[in-house]
This record gives C-alpha cells, structure tokens and sequence, in this order.
C-alpha cells in the first residue's frame, strides 16, 4: 500500500495545473514543468488537489503510484517556490565566479573549469574576504539541479585529510588522522 501515493497534493494559489491524458503540465510563477505518468497510473484534479489512482494492487503499480505523485509533487513546490543549492569552493587560492550561464572554478588544478549551466539554473558566486567562495544554484527543476550540483562537486571532490574541494553546505566530510597518528 502507497502511503504517499494516496495523499493528495493542494495546489497553490499563482500554480495552473493541466492534465492531457498521462501528462501532467504545471505552470506557476518561477516556470513550467510537464511529467508523462506510467500508463498504470492515472491522475484528476480536485477542487484544488491532485490525486492519483493505480490500476492495479501489482508491487510495479504500488511503486510507481508513489512515484508519480512524488515528482508531481516536486514540480508543483519548484514552480511555486523553487529550489535552491549551496556549494562551498574550500581550499587556499581556490576561486569560483558566475558571468551570465558560464561557472568559472579554480580548484587546484593546471587550468580553470569552464562549466556551462543549463538555462533553467540560475547561479551566483560570493566570495567574501577571510571566508570560503560561495556558489549558489537556483532552479525550479529539483532533479536537474541535483545534477547539476553533483557535476559540479565532482570536479574536486572534499578529500578526507584537509577537508578541501567543492562540498555541499551542511555536508559533513569525514576526516582521517594524517601520518602522525599511525606513530
């Protein structure tokens, strides 16, 4: 049984919700987004919410059911109100700066990593004296910025002795004793 699945979704007051067999369109004021739904599962609009039947007691159907009305979920909350990602650029000489869809990082390597954004990101880098720079991605697609985030963590992952590279903010790196403590 799909706990998830059976609660319904409130839409917002400023969100449009469609429905176009098993597609669902949601439009609102930070963007638009659209889900093509399994063909097990079916969706209606009421009075305000969204609900979400299955064909079927099938353990597939169970698991898509959840599923479907999660990423529904996900794109009515980012059209509403958006999601949003910190990085932290830790480590000496380490730089990060944002000129319109282009993210600039120098992370320790021979060159500077040139990354393009997507255009459904938007991203700005603070770099405050004394503090570590700052890279912060905003988005109303929860999926792509999660990807997006881990392409860019990617290019210099925290290593565990120093605690230096790109980390999430809040991430806790689990650190190691250097040589000394083998002594």
């Amino acid at each position: 049984m799909s706990r998830i699945g059976k609660s319904p979704i409130s839409i917002p007051s400023g969100v449009e919700v469609k429905i176009d067999g098993n597609t669902v369109h949601v439009k609102g004021p930070k963007g638009e987004a659209s889900e093509t739904l399994a063909p097990c599962i079916t969706a209606e609009q009421n009075d305000g919410e969204l609900v979400f039947h299955r064909a079927s007691e099938a353990p597939d159907h169970k698991a898509k059911h959840g599923l479907s009305r999660a990423l529904v979920m996900n794109m009515v909350t980012g059209v509403s109100e958006g999601y949003k990602k910190v990085l932290e650029v830790i480590g000496v000489g380490f730089r990060a700066d944002v000129k319109g869809q282009v993210l600039t990082l120098s992370v320790g390597h021979s060159h500077p990593i040139v990354f393009e954004l997507p255009k459904e990101i938007k991203a700005s880098a603070e770099t405050a004296k004394g503090k570590a720079p700052v890279v912060t991605l905003e988005s109303h697609d929860k999926q792509l910025l999660g990807q997006v985030a881990a392409k860019i963590r990617s290019f210099r992952k925290p290593e565990p002795y120093k605690g230096k590279g790109i980390r999430f903010q809040g991430e806790h790196i689990r650190r190691k004793a250097g040589k000394a403590a083998g002594k």
